[in-house]
């Protein structure tokens, strides 16, 4: 990582895709994966133990958003499924 402050973005619920522009203001659209062993300058600005995500082609940093629901955020809400994979809205 370069000696300057390391700039970390807020990922939006359901983000998959990067948002950064280069110097032309196109976008990257790299993959962002989760990055399981951050660098240690890292881990001394985010914490011990927080998700961080990585994109795989800029390298850009994202802290998973806090209200994300969707399975890229993995908070997912498990539902029973009935024996067509439709989703179950009560229990019998």
């Amino acid at each position: 990582m370069s000696p300057e402050a390391i700039k970390i973005k807020v990922k939006k619920a359901g983000q998959r895709a990067c948002d950064e522009k280069d110097a032309k203001s196109k976008l990257c659209v790299g993959h962002l994966k989760r990055w399981d062993t951050p660098a240690p300058d890292v881990v001394r600005e985010v914490g011990k133990g927080v998700s961080v995500y990585r994109c795989e082609r800029c390298r850009a940093l994202y802290r998973p958003a806090p209200d994300d629901r969707s399975s890229a955020g993995l908070k997912y809400e498990k539902r029973r499924v009935n024996i067509f994979g439709d989703t179950v809205l009560r229990d019998p």
